[in-house]
């Protein structure tokens, strides 16, 4: 399976959120079996100071540190307290840009998928960030590894067909909720239900197709 290239990630977070969507999360275990997923939901944020929902807002810390890192690298934390929630570097390094992952389509390894969620299924299985780490056995462990080579990486699309995108204002944050940079494959059915302010569900702001041109894996 190819892989996606550093530039891949080097370029403005905004660019690179919609792109990941088709793209492939692949996790190899030890035992050699292999986890695959289809990405369907992605959140950017910034890394410019002017996003009060980013991790980054207030600089660098030992918790963010990964995040102003080198393009094309994880960046993960424990949200909460409870849920472990994977992020995919960007922009070059001491930016502090990332896109969250927020929902997989499971691919390849399902059954083992269901059994690191404790037997849940269907759209539950991994239809949420803390529902996508745990399907894919990351931990924080994994912050600040790679995402171009190694046991957890990134795959490009296998092909340039129209995805059918529809974009939305962020959900489950405090601040900077409003700001319209939550991506996801319309009609998917691992798609997450997430609210907005007020608890109301996120309003499609936009809708459009997109072709990941094969250049953008280089």
């Amino acid at each position: 399976m190819k892989r996606l290239g550093r530039a891949f990630f080097a370029r403005p977070v905004i660019d690179v959120a919609p792109d990941l969507l088709g793209c492939r999360l692949v996790r190899v275990l030890p035992d050699g079996t292999k986890l695959v997923g289809r990405i369907v939901e992605v959140e950017a944020y910034l890394g410019d100071g002017s996003d009060a929902g980013s991790h980054s807002h207030r600089g660098p810390t030992r918790r963010n540190r990964a995040m102003f890192g080198p393009p094309g690298h994880f960046y993960v934390y424990l949200s909460h307290g409870l849920h472990v929630c994977a992020n995919l570097v960007c922009e070059p390094a001491g930016t502090g840009a990332a896109v969250l992952l927020r929902a997989i389509e499971p691919l390849e390894g399902e059954a083992l998928m269901r059994e690191h969620r404790s037997g849940r299924s269907g759209r539950e299985l991994t239809s949420g960030p803390g529902k996508v780490a745990a399907a894919f056995a990351i931990t924080l462990a994994d912050d600040g590894v790679s995402a171009l080579r190694g046991a957890l990486h990134l795959a490009p699309r296998p092909d340039s067909r129209e995805l059918a995108i529809a974009t939305s204002t962020r959900i489950g944050l405090g601040k900077g909720v409003d700001l319209p940079y939550r991506f996801f494959l319309r009609e998917n059915p691992f798609v997450s239900r997430g609210a907005g302010r007020a608890g109301q569900p996120a309003p499609i702001i936009e809708m459009h197709c997109r072709i990941e041109a094969s250049r953008r894996t280089k």
